[in-house]
């Protein structure tokens, strides 16, 4: 799913966008920074731990289909969001407490406590009605609210959103979304369980009245993406909007995110979370995969510099040549750890350890299956500019 938004140079960008904004006029140039494409941050991944989460209920609510976690660094909090529409218990988030002992050599998992379950309400303050929505992103925003989105139910015409919501879980706006991504027709929009499943913020300040980005993306190609030729790379729009005091939120950019090939055997492969690095730019990504060797998934760094605005590209079928995609590369293939992976999907920077390098917290959504574990794995982030991330 930039720490200068207070420069002269940003500020004038900001002021083009409220002037935009003003005039009723949508932006068809993207504003990403330019990073040279030829490099990545130096960076790195350690595995630490493995965690599983037994409880089964809180709060009368069935815990299961954890799909997006967040983290809070000023409160300690984290927030993971449930997947189930509705089903088993009212679509909702949970609060929790994640304690990380450092006292060994290796910092382990110590407990992870349930404190809190928000029912979430739609536009009328009542809680959404029995498979309405799939709920599958979550980002904290500076404005103390959360966004989270909807990859919506697409064979029952029910739109996804991308909305923003208060800690009570009361609907407070959202965030317009392409046409293209609606599932107005047989041949446009996101494809069944493959809409919006990844939500990362970029909140430079603490402010609330100050601007912040944020980036979504679909599981998969769109049906009007979707190449025929297997062998060709599967295309992701991955979204980035800026939101500022002033008017609406804006779309600013749209990328072309090539998902990983199919791996031999694979029933599922997608692009399941994002984070939202704090240096301008760079993110981090998470594919899952699940198929007949089991569940995988890959970890990579991925830079927005110089990747093509496709907002005007109709279809991104056929690998067009013109189209300079986001660049990735891979930091670790989380098969390679020697462990059980579960139906990993949620991801969230955590807080730094006692020696200042990050920490990195996946999480699985079990999919409400007694035969799968909500897992829970610590990692810790080696880079160079690691001292710039969570507090």
């Amino acid at each position: 799913m930039g720490n200068l938004w207070r420069s002269p140079k940003q500020w004038a960008t900001f002021l083009c966008l409220a002037v935009l904004l003003l005039t009723g006029c949508a932006p068809t140039v993207s504003s990403t920074p330019q990073v040279n494409p030829r490099e990545f941050l130096d960076m790195s991944v350690e595995f630490l731990d493995e965690y599983h989460i037994l409880d089964e209920a809180y709060g009368e609510t069935k815990i299961g289909g954890l799909s997006a976690l967040n983290y809070d660094p000023f409160s300690g909090n984290y927030y993971a969001l449930s997947d189930d529409r509705a089903e088993f218990s009212p679509a909702r988030f949970y609060t929790l407490k994640i304690e990380l002992n450092e006292n060994g050599v290796i910092p382990q998992i110590s407990q992870i406590q349930f404190t809190g379950v928000t029912t979430l309400k739609d536009a009328t303050a009542e809680p959404f009605a029995r498979g309405t929505v799939d709920l599958e992103g979550l980002g904290r925003s500076p404005r103390n609210s959360l966004f989270i989105a909807s990859e919506g139910v697409t064979n029952r015409q029910i739109e996804p959103f991308i909305k923003e919501f208060d800690f009570d879980g009361n609907a407070m706006s959202s965030l317009r979304i392409p046409e293209r991504f609606l599932p107005l027709s047989r041949q446009q929009g996101i494809r069944d369980n493959l809409g919006f499943e990844s939500l990362a913020i970029a909140a430079p300040s603490i402010a609330a009245d100050d601007p912040f980005r944020i980036f979504v993306a679909p599981e998969s190609s769109l049906i009007q993406d979707t190449a025929a030729d297997p062998d060709l790379p599967t295309p992701i729009r991955l979204l980035h909007y800026v939101v500022n005091p002033i008017g609406d939120p804006v779309l600013i950019a749209e990328h072309l995110y090539p998902l990983e090939p199919d791996p031999p055997g694979a029933i599922a492969n997608g692009l399941v979370e994002l984070i939202a690095l704090p240096q301008e730019g760079y993110l981090l990504s998470l594919e899952r995969t699940f198929g007949v060797g089991g569940a995988g998934a890959k970890l990579f760094q991925i830079s927005l510099g110089n990747a093509t605005d496709t907002y005007r590209i109709e279809s991104l079928a056929g690998d067009p040549e013109t189209v300079s995609p986001v660049r990735k590369t891979l930091l670790l293939d989380l098969r390679t750890l020697g462990i059980g992976l579960d139906n990993l999907e949620a991801m969230t920077l955590g807080p730094k350890f006692a020696d200042g390098s990050q920490s990195l917290i996946l999480m699985s959504d079990n999919n409400f299956s007694e035969d799968q574990v909500n897992q829970v794995l610590l990692f810790r982030l080696n880079n160079s500019a690691a001292s710039a991330t969570s507090k």
